[in-house]
């Protein structure tokens, strides 16, 4: 629609890439789909609203024959274009199935049938309002698994021209995209670390992990580029919190001394994999009262990159142990102790492994 996007979509097709696809979204209207063919796109979005709420009080459609009907119009003249139709039934979750989605998607099924496989429709299911689940037995239009199932199975759409995309207004953008996964959906729309309009989308970084277990491999996936994205959100200005899963600066952070004493002992106790070797991010300790010598060990080992034998116990840390107690039980403090006070403090009261391994 604007000129940013345009040059936007010119300057990632001159990259040459066969992947990420380039598309386009428009509105079910002819006079944007001028746009689509002006842009010489192969593929665009369609925002074929499905509930009663958008049919009738935004849309303004007499009956859903009538919003069947216009939306077809439209999808009429990408066929005859020779561009391919993704209709996103936006609000599909709160949509009369038998009134209007069924209808809809058995006509657009029937259309398909006069064009090139390459150019039949796509179907792009969205929870606009985040109210799908998951749970089986569940009824329509909430279930995400007859969703799925109605679509697939008696609907006729393939898998591989099926797409889910979710919200995350309760919490569950994750699970339900993985549920849509299960029951015959082969693509799940998902944004860098859930960005997206309200609470977000369906995290990339996840449903990459949720991929990977459900094919028991990694499937030649390089999971630190995952850490590559975060900084690069991060140099952007978009921030990531810090407990956020996979990427947050403390995701893998125990700031409990027991804790720090079985991630000692054996990193498989506590973390949740083997974080350095699949996203550059080795476990660490964020340093409290609760913290106590194991923590410090651990953290120490860390900062001078001891491994096997040369790693040292926690008897040899005791000065910076007592130091970090002290902070707490003599000068009352109740906060968090922070990398580089500890840096300060090891290079002080270590000062034999600081100039062997820092020096």
């Amino acid at each position: 629609y604007t000129k940013n996007d345009r040059e936007t979509l010119d300057r990632c097709r001159e990259l040459g890439h066969k992947y990420p696809e380039c598309t386009g979204w428009i509105r079910a209207v002819k006079g944007d789909f001028r746009l689509v063919k002006e842009a010489g796109l192969k593929e665009t979005g369609m925002l074929t609203s499905s509930s009663d709420y958008h049919i009738f009080n935004k849309l303004k459609f007499k009956s859903r024959q009538e919003c069947i009907d216009k939306y077809c119009e439209v999808v009429d003249a990408a066929f005859e274009a020779g561009v391919r139709p993704r209709c996103h039934l936006e609000d599909v979750t709160r949509a009369d199935w038998n009134g209007f989605v069924l209808p809809f998607v058995d006509r657009l099924m029937r259309m398909s049938e006069q064009v090139p496989e390459e150019q039949s429709v796509k179907i792009r299911v969205c929870d606009t309002m985040g109210f799908g689940i998951s749970f089986p037995g569940a009824k329509l239009p909430r279930s995400i698994p007859k969703i799925v199932y109605k679509l697939n199975q008696e609907c006729g759409v393939p898998s591989d021209r099926l797409e889910w995309h979710g919200h995350n207004d309760f919490h569950k953008v994750h699970v339900n995209g993985a549920t849509a996964w299960l029951y015959g959906c082969d693509a799940l729309n998902s944004t860098l670390f859930g960005i997206g309009e309200r609470c977000g989308n369906p995290p990339l970084e996840g449903a990459i992990i949720e991929y990977i277990s459900l094919k028991g491999d990694l499937c030649g996936i390089n999971m630190q580029v995952i850490t590559e994205l975060a900084d690069y959100v991060r140099s952007i200005g978009l921030p990531i919190p810090e407990n956020y899963p996979l990427v947050g600066k403390h995701f893998n952070t125990t700031r409990a001394g027991i804790h720090a004493g079985g991630l000692r002992s054996d990193e498989r106790i506590y973390n949740i994999f083997d974080t350095t070797a699949l996203l550059g991010r080795p476990p660490r300790v964020a340093f409290t009262d609760k913290s106590g010598a194991d923590g410090v060990a651990l953290w120490v080992n860390e900062f001078f990159g001891l491994k096997g034998t040369d790693r040292i116990s926690k008897i040899k840390v005791h000065k910076v142990t007592r130091w970090v107690m002290d902070q707490y039980e003599v000068e009352g403090r109740i906060t968090a102790i922070s990398d580089q006070e500890l840096e300060e403090k090891v290079r002080d009261l270590m000062p034999d492994y600081w100039s062997k391994y820092k020096g």
